[in-house]
């Protein structure tokens, strides 16, 4: 656990690895590539666990749209199925010629008709749910496209030795924290 604070305390400090290591020139390349590189390698895992939460989330949405639609469409079978049963009870009980039999028709036929009811209601809310994580889905994948882009950036400002393109990353990365806030939240 000491260890752990230690190197925690070591990356927040910037203190270099070998105390008695020999230091470049100032300002020189590798001074400045060790600089970016000490700090992107903390930050891309940053931008990547962002990015696995947001894949997540999104895998989430689309087995939501995927399972509501596929129940939704069973539901919807079922209240066919109970439709007819309606009619077919519905015209038996008209020609029922015997006064029992006619009671328990028209029976059958209210009860296929609450039946009806209930399925509508389920298959509604399926359709609810779906139509509610497709409009939340979108978001997520461009804010998957940006967490991507923002670690590409980050990458390249190692190879390229550039604070800008460093500091460029947090942005794209920002965007894409935004874009997954209105996947989740829908502000608009």
């Amino acid at each position: 656990m000491a260890g752990l604070v230690d190197t925690v305390l070591g990356l927040i400090t910037k203190q270099p690895k070998d105390q008695d290591a020999p230091k470049p020139p100032a300002g020189s390349r590798s001074e400045r590539e060790a600089k970016i590189k000490d700090k992107a390698g903390l930050v891309i895992n940053v931008f990547a666990l962002l990015l696995a939460v947001n894949t997540w989330y999104g895998g989430k949405l689309s087995s939501t749209i995927l399972n509501n639609t596929i129940s939704a469409n069973n539901q919807w079978a079922w209240y066919q199925a109970k439709n007819v049963r309606e009619v077919l009870y519905t015209t038996s009980a008209l020609e029922a010629r015997v006064p029992e039999n006619r009671a328990k028709f028209e029976a059958e036929a209210e009860r296929m008709s609450a039946d009806k009811k209930e399925i509508q209601e389920k298959a509604t809310k399926l359709e609810k749910e779906r139509d509610e994580a497709k409009l939340r889905s979108p978001w997520i994948s461009y804010a998957n496209t940006a967490y991507q882009l923002a670690i590409v950036v980050l990458s390249a400002s190692i190879l390229a030795v550039s604070m800008p393109m460093f500091w460029a990353s947090f942005a794209v990365a920002g965007v894409g924290v935004f874009l997954s806030a209105q996947g989740v939240l829908l502000f608009f």
